[in-house]
């Protein structure tokens, strides 16, 4: 067992078992003082669940002024509009260098040109009297998390591919102090082409889009990762709009072997580990010298690194090195685990793409770092957690569009396949079904009776 923060562990055994659980999002608990505040929101100790459920009930049914008392309470509130204005973005320009401003356009330049490749046009075979329209949404919300940490790569990650896909207004949500929003965020929403931005944050500003209030439009579907209560909102108002996902603590696995470089691996570790305690940061090697070279890594990089911390409690008790027998069983455990990015630091890395099925993102050798994929490489880095990606995808164009089937049949096809409908319709019990079918064969489409 090693000293450092990295545990070490052969695969197989109850402590790589124990390296490679997930926490599902109904186990994750708030810290102490998140709890705390929310409990002067509404004077009573509430469970996660029980607060979104309180939050939601009173922005539905008093708009605006909820969101006022539960940032007041929160002791965020602020008299002003809640919509920020076009003068407060061109102050944020002003309040960000040059050179970051350039940055976000190199960045969003990337981003738009790559979801600009994903397919989603619509297709009409007239000939079998069948096809498809691809509509966007018409409107739809972000969620950024402005807190704690701000990030506007995400804001480019989710408002640019709307914006590929046609959406008609982009509204963006994120909480302000004294009502004044973080200029970094601003700058980042104005590249992205965001329409409306509002200064909510938390679940409320999750329920506020979902159903509407005086100030904010409601919207058809709401995205962006956040905060356990932001998650947790999204999941309840589902059905009321659509959703993305339900992201949880972001992951990476890195799957080496002996030709790694353990410095490299255990940058790629620590990258992952500094976004949060909860963040997830795993190694799965066919080479246990690396494992060990990779834990006395980690320690004389955190020595130096600013975010400690941070990445310190999230390696201590939720990552790890699993020592797998080969590369095969290194690729397999990563399959199992499906995580959000999966790191290959193997020889010949592109002969291993095809045998990943399930990732969120695959980053293929040295020249391709996690890092580099969170903010300019090109696709969002909105992506499955949680075992999610055995099932979903990254955010992308699709995300931001709807499909309208085009059935327009000729009489000739409808008197092929029209007794196969009205036979399965009886056999299902639905005679007005047959009937409607069979009306049209004797009309032959024209709308009158062949024996009129």
């Amino acid at each position: 067992m090693s000293s450092s923060a990295l545990r070490i562990a052969v695969a197989g055994t109850v402590e790589a078992d124990s390296i490679l659980r997930r926490i599902p999002i109904d186990e994750l608990e708030p810290d102490a003082g998140v709890a705390a505040r929310t409990e002067s929101v509404f004077g009573v100790a509430l469970t996660p669940e029980a607060f979104v459920e309180r939050v939601r009930a009173e922005v539905r049914s008093r708009g605006d002024e909820a969101i006022r008392d539960i940032a007041r309470r929160l002791g965020e509130g602020f008299d002003g509009p809640l919509e920020t204005t076009p003068d407060e973005v061109a102050h944020a320009y002003a309040s960000v260098s040059a050179e970051f401003v350039a940055d976000l356009r190199a960045a969003a330049a990337r981003i738009e040109a790559f979801h600009r490749l994903q397919p989603k046009g619509s297709w009409i075979d007239y000939d079998e009297g069948l096809g498809q329209i691809v509509r966007p949404l018409e409107r739809i919300g972000l969620y950024a998390p402005a807190g704690r940490g701000a990030y506007p790569s995400t804001v480019l990650m989710t408002a640019i591919p709307a914006r590929v896909a046609g959406v008609t207004e982009v509204v963006l949500c994120m909480s302000a102090r004294n009502g004044v929003q973080r200029p970094e965020m601003l700058v980042a929403a104005d590249i992205a082409g965001v329409h409306r931005i509002f200064k909510i944050g938390g679940a409320q500003a999750i329920c506020a889009m979902a159903y509407g209030t005086e100030s904010v439009p409601r919207v058809d579907k709401v995205l962006g990762p956040g905060n356990l209560f932001v998650v947790l909102a999204k999941r309840r108002v589902y059905g009321a709009v659509d959703i993305d996902q339900l992201p949880g603590p972001t992951e990476t696995l890195v799957v080496a072997d002996d030709t790694a470089d353990a410095a490299e691996v255990a940058s790629d570790l620590l990258a992952q580990a500094e976004h949060d305690p909860l963040a997830t940061s795993i190694l799965v090697t066919s080479d246990a010298s690396l494992a060990h070279e990779v834990a006395v890594a980690v320690e004389a990089q955190l020595r130096t690194l600013p975010t400690a911390d941070v990445a310190r409690a999230s390696l201590s008790s939720r990552g790890g090195a699993v020592i797998a027998p080969d590369v095969p069983s290194a690729i397999a455990i990563a399959n199992e685990f499906a995580p959000e990015h999966l790191c290959l630091l193997v020889r010949d890395p592109w002969s291993w793409v095809g045998e990943v099925r399930h990732a969120g993102g695959v980053f293929v050798g040295s020249n391709s770092p996690e890092a580099a994929g969170d903010y300019v490489a090109g696709p969002s880095h909105v992506m499955p957690t949680g075992r999610t990606a055995r099932f979903a995808s990254p955010l992308s164009v699709a995300d931001f569009i709807k499909i309208v089937s085009v059935i327009g049949l000729s009489a000739r096809r409808l008197a092929e396949i029209g007794p196969v409908a009205a036979r399965l319709a009886r056999s299902e019990g639905f005679e007005a079904h047959a009937r409607a079918v069979e009306f049209r064969l004797r009309t032959n489409g024209s709308g009158r009776s062949s024996t009129d």
